[in-house]
This record gives C-alpha cells, structure tokens and sequence, in this order.
C-alpha cells in the first residue's frame, strides 16, 4: 500500500521530484533573503552608531524599527 502510494502509478518520480526542488528553491530563497536582512540591518546599525549622542537619541525614540535593530545588533556583534 505504501510503494503503491510512493510510486502514484509510475508518475511518483516526477512528483516527488518536484516536491523536492520547490522545497529546495524555498529554502534557498529563505536563506537568501535572511542573509541579504542581517547585512542590511548591520550597515542600519552601523550609520545610526555614526550619529551624535543626541542624534541618535532622537532617531531611536521615533523609531520603532531602529531601536529593535540596535537591540539584536548588540545581541549579535
């Protein structure tokens, strides 16, 4: 009953083959996006580290998503 349902009357290798590239090509693209994320969010912390004292107080008190990145880049590094 198993090889039956794993074989899907000869077309079994076609689809699990495709099964196994889209969850390839969607792990790849996850990897990829993460990546590119991080590297985005370490130049993000880089450029608000650069700014004055009270620069930098400013930005981070009117924005939320700089001071979540600041956080987890001090996590990080």
């Amino acid at each position: 009953m198993i090889q039956n349902f794993l074989s899907m009357n000869g077309y079994g290798l076609f689809v699990w083959g495709s099964f196994a590239i889209t969850f390839i090509a969607c792990g790849l693209l996850y990897y990829k996006t993460f990546k590119t994320l991080k590297k985005y969010e370490r130049d993000f912390a880089k450029e608000i580290n650069e700014l004055s004292t009270e620069r930098k107080k400013i930005v981070i008190e009117n924005s939320k998503v700089a001071s979540q990145v600041l956080s987890s880049s001090s996590k990080t590094i």
